[in-house]
């Protein structure tokens, strides 16, 4: 175990490190469109639960009006909801907001493949089997992500993300990553629709 998770950390640094570096253009180039569109910083920061129940920052390209979370619908997330910019709709499309989280596999708050990391109340709300979900890293993606992602009801990706923990190996993270692909060109379970989410699901 101890030689698998040294892999899993390599790759981690390896992979997430070059993406990382050849992102590094179109999220400067992101920053400066979602700058000029609408006030407010371009990376949005929200403290998620990782590893253990260690929290950290989560960084993303902000996708949505400054201060989002503070109008509307709060922090959940719905398609054609106005608070999202023009910008920011394109960004969450092709789910390349989510590019800064490379910077958090890189600092070891995250790995590339995990359970999507949630916020405080979110985790608050855990039984004691679904808190199972924090004893691995979370992930930019995961087996729920490429098994209905928030279009899923939200007891139904914890249970997709503990049946990738009980049966995590480095071969089911390469079908993640080629299944990832997929959705992000087609575009797909973005949205919480009518059963999927949780109610404060702002990211998903």
């Amino acid at each position: 175990m101890r030689v698998e998770a040294m892999t899993r950390r390599a790759i981690d640094i390896v992979i997430g490190g070059l993406m990382l570096v050849l992102a590094a253009p179109f999220i400067a180039l992101a920053m400066l469109a979602i700058r000029l569109e609408s006030h407010g910083h371009p990376i949005y920061r929200q403290r998620r639960i990782g590893r253990n129940g260690r929290p950290f920052d989560l960084l993303k390209l902000r996708t949505m009006v400054d201060g989002a979370e503070h109008v509307g619908a709060g922090l959940a997330v719905n398609e054609n909801d106005p608070r999202i910019t023009r910008v920011g709709a394109l960004l969450r499309r092709t789910s390349l907001d989510e590019l800064p989280n490379l910077l958090n596999v890189v600092r070891g708050e995250m790995s590339l493949i995990g359970p999507r990391p949630t916020i405080p109340v979110q985790v608050a709300q855990y039984t004691e089997r679904q808190r199972l979900r924090l004893a691995v890293k979370p992930g930019i993606t995961g087996w729920a992500q490429v098994n209905g992602r928030t279009a899923l009801p939200w007891s139904e990706r914890i249970e997709l993300d503990l049946h990738y923990i009980e049966h995590r190996t480095l071969m089911l993270d390469l079908r993640i990553l080629w299944r990832t692909l997929a959705i992000v060109l087609g575009g797909s379970g973005l949205y919480k629709g009518q059963t999927g989410g949780w109610e404060a699901d702002l990211d998903g």
